[in-house]
């Protein structure tokens, strides 16, 4: 009720394209074989945030506002993120998606896998017909999202500081497309060039913040809420922040170095992983100063994000990626 005309007619355009873009994800992501049409479509129906393409539609109406580039645009990447949820979930064993069994369960791996690929191939194609500038930013960034994941699954090399390498794979696997989601939506809304390095920086450190954001999320004891299991990513033996800071912290504190062992003894087997005994190591951790400390570091990072905005214009889309960033730093789910 307080929000000036332009904002409510920024609102009002965004909300009239989130529509749009899903309206057409349906479409997209149709295939004429049975099997590849319900695989294809079932996190997409699972839901989400919509992210991606709420922040291509802001920075888009920097420039010419809700156009079919755009829209295409929005679902390209949309669907490439989609794509990357397949495949993450066979790699990290994941059990549970979006509130819903994980596709690999449902399908088994190679199915699961296969339609990762099929829509990888669909935003390839969308992104095609954007013309060879959307193709490379498309390739780049894919070629970043599995360099992410690979150096997730090796781990830091001899002598690398697992703080650094763990920021760089967010970096790769979360803050790259969310970089791409704000340049495109300045590319292909023609507006100016050069409000595109500074998307690009809000999206790549508002990206890493969403993600440290999520290691938080990760021990929350509401699943219905987060639709994940409390501790998913430490049964799979992931070191997100809070347990990297743990480590650091362990090697001078003894309670900080049993609550390592407790949770590594159960962390990888699925059964051990189920007990109380684990659950209970994974509320001590929720509880830990390590924790705070991640958020923390998550608030740092929007802040970064949101200083790369200054040379924006002043008015509504400013504020709008301004609110966005807080919340995307602030959420609980």
């Amino acid at each position: 009720m307080m929000m000036s005309p332009s904002m409510r007619r920024l609102v009002a355009s965004i909300d009239e394209g989130l529509v749009e873009i899903e309206r057409q994800l349906v479409s997209d992501l149709a295939f004429t074989d049975s099997v590849a049409d319900a695989a294809g479509r079932y996190l997409l129906e699972a839901g989400g945030k919509r992210v991606r393409p709420m922040l291509i539609l802001l920075a888009a109406q920097l420039g010419d506002g809700n156009t079919q580039e755009v829209y295409d645009a929005a679902k390209a990447i949309e669907i490439t993120h989609l794509a990357s949820l397949y495949h993450d979930d066979v790699m990290d064993h994941a059990d549970r998606r979006r509130g819903v069994p994980s596709a690999h369960t449902v399908w088994g791996n190679s199915v699961a896998i296969l339609t990762g690929d099929l829509l990888f191939a669909r935003a390839s194609t969308l992104m095609a017909g954007l013309g060879e500038r959307a193709i490379t930013l498309q390739a780049s960034t894919f070629e970043r999202l599995v360099l992410g994941q690979l150096h997730e699954t090796v781990g830091p090399q001899d002598g690398e500081d697992e703080e650094q390498h763990y920021i760089q794979v967010l970096a790769d696997k979360t803050g790259s497309l969310i970089s791409t989601s704000a340049r495109a939506g300045a590319l292909f809304s023609h507006a100016a060039e050069e409000y595109e390095d500074a998307l690009r920086e809000f999206g790549e450190k508002i990206g890493v913040a969403f993600q440290l954001v999520d290691d938080v999320i990760d021990l929350s004891p509401q699943p219905e809420q987060t639709g994940k299991v409390p501790g998913t990513d430490l049964r799979q033996g992931v070191a997100t922040l809070p347990m990297i800071y743990l480590r650091q912290q362990a090697v001078t504190d003894a309670a900080a170095a049993d609550l390592v062992r407790r949770i590594d003894a159960d962390a990888g087997d699925p059964a051990a992983a189920a007990s109380d005994s684990f659950l209970s190591a994974v509320a001590e951790l929720r509880a830990h100063p390590v924790t705070q400390r991640t958020r923390d570091e998550a608030k740092r990072w929007a802040a970064e994000a949101i200083a790369a905005l200054d040379v924006l214009p002043d008015g509504p889309v400013r504020e709008a990626l301004v609110q966005f960033g807080n919340r995307l730093a602030d959420r609980d789910r």
